[in-house]
């Protein structure tokens, strides 16, 4: 029974761990690849495609306002900031003129880089987004979900190894 118990503490925490990496891929593939590449695109118009793509996600999703915290807020888990500036970004990619200079054009390429892009903490380049987006709006009960799973796995990993054998 001991071992039956354990077994479903592991696999609850397992299930946990399943959904946030589902959840990661899904958002990488409907919109955070999408917001890098238009980040590296070449021309106004791919750009523009491509910020399309990334904000239809957001739209169909709903993450357009409220923030990802958990216990406290914090401006980079702003989500209606981030739509509202990628938004933003679209439009004056839509405004700039088909007779704009390529200086101009460049410039508003590298303005748009600049929005979406930032330096990691290793020098890395990495997209912009409020951390934990992927799970938002359930990021509250992803939590809790993480919490709980790591305390009943960990005390099935002790019900099955006794204190007195670790030691």
């Amino acid at each position: 029974m001991k071992k039956i118990l354990c077994v479903i503490f592991v696999l609850f925490f397992c299930l946990w761990a399943g959904i946030r990496i589902v959840a990661g891929i899904q958002f990488d593939r409907g919109c955070e690849g999408y917001l890098k590449r238009a980040a590296d695109a070449n021309t106004i118009e791919l750009a523009k495609k491509q910020l399309k793509v990334a904000l239809d996600y957001m739209e169909q999703e709903g993450l357009t306002t409220g923030y990802t915290s958990v216990l406290y807020r914090t401006p980079d888990e702003d989500v209606g900031f981030w739509y509202t500036n990628i938004k933003s970004s679209i439009t004056e990619l839509e405004r700039m003129s088909p007779n704009a200079s390529q200086l101009e054009r460049s410039n508003l390429l590298i303005k748009l880089r600049e929005t979406l892009l930032d330096q990691g903490s290793e020098g890395k380049t990495k997209v912009t987004i409020p951390k934990g987006i992927a799970l938002y709006p359930n990021n509250v009960a992803m939590a809790f979900m993480g919490w709980l799973s790591a305390i009943l796995m960990n005390m099935g990993i002790a019900i099955i190894i006794p204190w007195r054998e670790v030691f």
